[in-house]
């Protein structure tokens, strides 16, 4: 059989039908050039290399994992698997085609030379598509190899790292960055900060967001939701400030990391600008930013000022935005309706939630222990129980108050047993310190002491707090001047536990003794806490609210 022609006027024609889809007009002839192999007995022309290349370009020729596995085997039968650029060129597309690194990696093995695309292409895929804790041993490889890491490398593997909780990983990561002269670059130093945040390590953020020259909507935002992630909402708050005065918009990003630090009337205001933001830059479109403001609104004006016309403002707007059906937005409308004084329209919209976790279950567990129907309560968490919904830690801490403020010690007794043995769930100090409450509501004094000698954890402020507690509303005079001087002797100097004993001193008129120990507090300086306004930085939010009002 005659081989087909090998013309290069054919190659150049093929050639540039592959890089114009839009060219109709075929080659038949040019068609055998790929399906078939070359000749032994000459040297294959380098001009395939380059249509190969050209087919590998075309989105339309490779459009899915399988038709890039056709011209892979192609590829193969001409023997061009290891000439490159194909073997980059196919490493890239088949973690861009692929769910899955399973094929990208074996391409990886078989390519006869990796440089630093070829290695950040892999690390890359891992750091997108998982698993994470590859990257870190990838990137022990590459160093391995004698492969020099780039400004591209660093910010995948650190990614990985904040994804894998790996910290010291991380750490000796961001000595090589140093090392190498790459810890000044913006794409790597915002990496770092949200590495840092997201394992607990926000000061080590601020440190990294200080050194930074330049900085962008990315860069602060990252540092938003560091101080965000780790509850530093004050301080969130002062870095968005400084975010708009430096001239830097928020995005949507922005506007759900700095959403969830604002709580309280004192926040309004910042929140009010904030949605008037959203709406005009059309970031309303996102569910994200919808659900961080419902949120918002519910923690700012409704559940602490118990305004129902305004929870009902809150509810319609999560509907306009088709966040009704939506988990989150369910458990919140479920508190803030508690709050307003509505359960029954709490329960109306636990009723109606397609789907309820342990959270939807334990906030209307807490609706009712908050309007006092403990038995709601137990009800409640026997339906949570027989729908198979395991209940955590704060389930069981609202139905031991509800318990204890109704005086159904037995209950609660029984329901405290139950979380170790039935539900493998170990008792916090929080509970405990609701146990020993709830004894000493009840008159059962010398119990509540007995229990906390029996803890298996060193009690705390707060259990010991509720035992002195129930002293003073028992007149229980004699073990609260024993319990008070044992901490006192043991180091524990509160002034909480000071005050007390002040206090129940002065209610049987012991007045000597009450001056007595005051003179000692004086003596330790030890001062009651001064309470304080937040008036202060009401300007500064009003003054930033309406400058992003104005802002579009």
């Amino acid at each position: 059989m005659s081989r087909p022609p090998f013309g290069a006027k054919h190659l150049s024609l093929f050639h540039c039908q592959l890089l114009n889809p839009e060219l109709v007009s075929s080659l038949p002839s040019l068609k055998r050039i790929i399906t078939h192999g070359p000749s032994i007995h000459r040297p294959l022309p380098t001009e395939v290399l380059s249509l190969f290349y050209c087919q590998l370009l075309n989105p339309e020729l490779v459009s899915s994992l399988p038709s890039l596995k056709r011209i892979h085997a192609r590829i193969i039968t001409h023997g061009l698997s290891t000439h490159r650029p194909l073997p980059t060129k196919l490493l890239q597309l088949a973690v861009s085609l692929s769910s899955s690194m399973h094929y990208a990696h074996k391409l990886f093995d078989r390519m006869p030379e990796r440089d630093s695309f070829a290695w950040n292409t892999l690390i890359r895929g891992y750091a997108d598509m998982g698993p994470c804790h590859v990257v870190p041993l990838l990137y022990k490889q590459m160093h391995c190899s004698r492969i020099p890491p780039d400004h591209y490398t660093f910010p995948f593997v650190i990614r990985s790292c904040a994804v894998i909780s790996a910290l010291k990983i991380g750490k000796m990561t961001h000595c090589n960055i140093i090392k190498y002269g790459f810890s000044l670059d913006p794409f790597v130093q915002t990496s770092l900060i949200t590495m840092y945040s997201q394992n607990g390590e926000a000061l080590d953020s601020e440190l990294v967001f200080s050194e930074m020259s330049e900085k962008n909507v990315v860069s602060w935002t990252a540092m938003i939701s560091a101080y965000s992630q780790n509850c530093f909402y004050e301080k969130a708050l002062v870095i968005f400030h400084e975010m708009v005065n430096s001239d830097v918009l928020p995005n949507d990003v922005t506007l759900v990391s700095v959403l969830p630090c604002l709580h309280g009337t004192e926040h309004l205001n910042l929140g009010e600008g904030l949605h008037a933001l959203a709406v005009k830059s059309g970031m309303m479109a996102y569910q994200t930013t919808a659900n961080a403001l419902v949120a918002m609104y519910a923690k700012c004006a409704c559940s602490s000022l118990g305004s129902l016309e305004i929870g009902k403002w809150v509810h319609d707007l999560a509907k306009n935005n088709g966040l009704d059906t939506d988990v989150r937005v369910g458990n919140i409308s479920i508190d803030m309706y508690s709050k307003c004084g509505r359960i029954d329209l709490a329960r109306e919209i636990f009723d109606k939630m397609p789907i309820r976790g342990v959270i939807s279950w334990t906030a209307m567990v807490n609706a009712y222990g908050n309007h006092g129907q403990p038995n709601e309560v137990l009800n409640m968490f026997c339906l949570m129980i027989n729908a198979g919904i395991k209940p955590n830690s704060f389930t069981f801490l609202a139905v031991l108050v509800a318990c204890g403020h109704s005086g159904l010690i037995d209950e609660g007794l029984n329901h405290f047993n139950s979380m170790r043995k039935y539900y493998s769930i170990p008792p916090t100090l929080e509970h405990c310190a609701c146990v020993v409450d709830m004894l000493g509501r009840a008159g059962k004094v010398l119990e509540a002491y007995d229990f906390i000698k029996k803890m298996e954890m060193n009690p705390d402020r707060g259990v010991w707090g509720a035992l002195l507690g129930a002293c003073r509303m028992h007149g229980r005079l004699d073990l609260a001047e024993f319990v008070a001087r044992d901490l006192l002797k043991s180091g524990y100097h509160d002034v909480t536990y000071y005050i007390l004993l002040i206090n129940m001193y002065g209610d049987v008129g012991r007045w000597q003794d009450a001056e007595a120990l005051r003179k000692a507090m004086q003596e330790m300086e030890l001062k009651k806490m001064a309470a304080h306004s937040l008036a202060s930085g009401n300007y500064q939010t009003v003054k930033e609210s309406a400058r992003l009002k104005t802002a579009y």
